[in-house]
């Protein structure tokens, strides 16, 4: 269903690019999403002009320097940003978790008033689920099954969108961040923080109750994680250090610290980073034990032993591909289990260190196939599918790894 540039753009000057997700700073892993999306898209066409589409325009025209637009679309009407709109030659969705109850709909009437207009739209590793409200399985349904192309990021989002009715070819390839580069975090930054620079250091991202831990009220989850960081203090003689993947982190981070009883060797970022700060801290790091997927990914790829506490489908995928243990859940009995693997996991990493390596070398090979099949849209748009397209993108593509037993 693809055509050609709908708004042929004059010699010299690239095609019109829009970029719509969660991006505005509310969360460090959505904007390192966006890093890596506009690096793909930059990569792919040197010459486009990159539209964002922000729920915080100011922040995003602050951080994400050389961008051609930014357009606010959170809580204005759809004329609003229509002008926006209507000059694009392609529509990039995601990436990222943005397909749930209560926002799937919010972001498919963007796409869907681009198609309406004879804008390509392209899903660009998307998150799905849960997905169980009838408007937003309608929206999904029928929205993406009229966009040119659909990659999601884990195997758990394709089913989600099968379940749905979607009939459709959807591509799995992996998380954008996959692709994120580190930037420096130095030791004036880490005396800044109040963090040692001579002693073993152990990560830990926390995050709300809810979907995270359903089973557990604030106090049993907080207790619980205090447990675990209590532990670590104790095994390994190291200190603990909160990493808030975002502002409301914060505050449960303070609570699990409070429940310590070594609460003087925890410590709480304060400051205000970039995506690749924060990966440039984890270098910095022996172990890393959390719940938020981005902290996860982040781990992984600076080398590092990581136990993820699952409480999403995204989670779990991401843990079985790393070949990380993939807990079946998190409550308060269940701690002496917790303990145990967490001890474990220590002690097996110098003999799982390579083969960690190679499952996020693979990963971040499938992260870039969702930008080659970017470039092989705008090929396709610009005026015909470049004849290499398809070979490169089964080229890039890597065989799917055994699951760790």
């Amino acid at each position: 269903m693809t055509t050609a540039l709908s708004h042929p753009h004059p010699a010299g000057s690239g095609p019109r690019i829009g970029v719509l997700g969660s991006y505005g700073g509310f969360n460090i892993g959505d904007e390192s999403i966006l890093t890596c999306v506009l690096g793909c898209l930059r990569a792919q066409r040197p010459d486009a002009r990159l539209v964002v589409f922000s729920r915080n325009a100011e922040h995003t025209r602050t951080h994400h320097p050389g961008i051609h637009q930014v357009v606010d679309w959170e809580g204005v009407s759809l004329n609003h940003v229509s002008d926006a709109l209507s000059g694009l030659d392609l529509l990039v969705l995601g990436g990222g978790g943005i397909l749930y109850d209560g926002e799937a709909r919010r972001y498919l009437r963007l796409v869907r008033a681009a198609q309406d207009r004879g804008i390509p739209t392209f899903a660009y590793a998307v998150g799905a689920g849960p997905l169980r409200e009838a408007e937003d399985r309608e929206a999904v349904r029928t929205v993406l099954a009229d966009m040119d192309d659909v990659v999601v990021r884990d195997q758990e989002s394709k089913l989600v969108l099968e379940e749905v009715g979607l009939e459709r070819e959807v591509t799995v390839t992996a998380d954008p961040a996959l692709l994120l580069e580190p930037e420096p975090f130095t030791d004036a930054m880490m005396r800044d923080e109040g963090v040692p620079t001579d002693a073993r250091l152990v990560g830990m991202s926390v995050r709300e109750p809810g979907r995270a831990a359903e089973k557990l009220d604030e106090g049993d989850y907080h207790a619980l994680l205090a447990d675990v960081a209590d532990f670590l203090v104790r095994r390994l003689d190291a200190h603990v250090v909160f990493l808030p993947m975002e502002r409301a982190d914060v505050r449960h981070a303070h609570a699990v610290l409070s429940h310590m009883t070594a609460p003087d060797k925890g410590r709480i970022l304060h400051g205000a980073y970039t995506p690749g700060q924060v990966l440039g801290f984890m270098r910095h790091l022996d172990l890393a034990v959390g719940m938020r997927l981005h902290f996860v990914i982040f781990a992984a790829l600076s080398g590092l032993p990581v136990l993820p506490l699952p409480y999403s489908g995204k989670v779990f995928d991401f843990a079985r591909r790393l070949g990380a243990p993939a807990l079946v859940g998190v409550a308060r009995e269940q701690a002496g289990l917790l303990l145990a693997e967490v001890d474990r996991l220590w002690d097996e990493y110098p003999q799982r260190r390579a083969d960690l390596r190679a499952r996020v070398q693979e990963l971040s090979m499938f992260a870039r196939e969702t930008c080659v099949r970017c470039g092989a849209l705008l090929d396709e748009i610009g005026g015909g599918l470049d004849p290499q397209a398809e070979a490169e993108i089964e080229l890039q593509r890597p065989q799917a790894a055994e699951p760790a037993h």
